[in-house]
């Protein structure tokens, strides 16, 4: 499938946040995952990581993210590139929504302490 309508993208809440999944192996693709993540407002940082690399692409609002000891305000058209195996936390200080595009390899799945690493359903 070619083509993934917003209408017909299905939606993931989890931890404050929602996933509407666009392009995965349940939607056609077979080499990258990519959705649309929203941060609502003081939704707080759970601190996770991935076994593959993924990116983020600011698309409105401002998100803190914290890769490592390091820290990035993730803005409109800014980029965060967050390394496999690196802890991350992702949060939205303002009273807007933050959104982003974020993309993984398929296959990628997400690592949070004291649960089994699982793939997240809108990147299935």
């Amino acid at each position: 499938m070619p083509f993934i309508a917003t209408a017909d993208a299905p939606t993931f809440n989890l931890h404050g946040a929602s996933f509407t999944g666009l392009a995965s192996p349940d939607r056609g693709a077979t080499e990258t995952a990519v959705w649309i993540v929203t941060l609502y407002p003081d939704t707080p940082a759970v601190p996770h990581q991935l076994t593959r690399e993924e990116i983020f692409v600011g698309l409105e609002g401002r998100a803190m993210a914290t890769i490592g000891d390091q820290s990035y305000e993730v803005t409109p058209g800014s980029a965060l590139v967050v390394p496999a195996h690196t802890v991350l936390t992702l949060r939205n200080p303002d009273v807007t929504p933050f959104r982003a595009v974020a993309i993984l390899p398929v296959g990628g799945q997400a690592l949070i302490a004291g649960q089994t690493a699982f793939t997240p359903p809108w990147a299935a």
